[in-house]
């Protein structure tokens, strides 16, 4: 009693059931992904576009006689620039390092030696300013300061 052919009880292609229409990846879905990721970048460039004239209050650059007690110039960023002095803005740094100096109360040592490659110090030279920057190590200078901000305060 052998066979000589295999049986079939069941057939060799089988019908996908429709388990494909309970999955979480449905068109309804992707559509609604595909819609919200082209919102998404409609909106970042168009806030980008706007937001980029927001960050600074003035130009790093101003002529002398635009610059009187209370003018600010530089960025608006307080959370990178947190560092602040006040003091007389003088020509020259201590051994390489700074191109200009704020002198303080309390003699050399309490100097802030400042560099910027945002703001032009040297239209500040000789009036009293308070500055916003970040610290930055130094061999000599007991403070050195890259600045972002500038308010004249006399």
């Amino acid at each position: 009693m052998e066979k000589n052919g295999p049986t079939q009880k069941e057939p060799l292609v089988h019908s996908l059931d429709n388990s494909m229409s309970n999955s979480i990846f449905t068109q309804k879905l992707f559509i609604f992904l595909l819609i919200a990721v082209v919102l998404g970048g409609i909106t970042g460039y168009a806030l980008s576009r706007k937001g980029a004239s927001g960050n600074t209050l003035t130009s790093g650059s101003v002529n002398s006689s635009e610059i009187t007690k209370g003018t600010i110039v530089g960025s608006d960023d307080t959370k990178t620039f947190k560092d602040t002095a006040i003091g007389k803005l003088e020509k020259g740094g201590i051994n390489g390092e700074g191109q200009f100096h704020l002198t303080r109360t309390g003699g050399e040592s309490q100097n802030v030696y400042l560099t910027s490659s945002s703001v032009d110090l040297s239209k500040f030279v000789g009036r009293k300013i308070k500055v916003w920057g970040e610290t930055q190590k130094a061999q000599y200078a007991g403070w050195l300061m890259d600045v972002g901000r500038v308010e004249v305060t006399e």
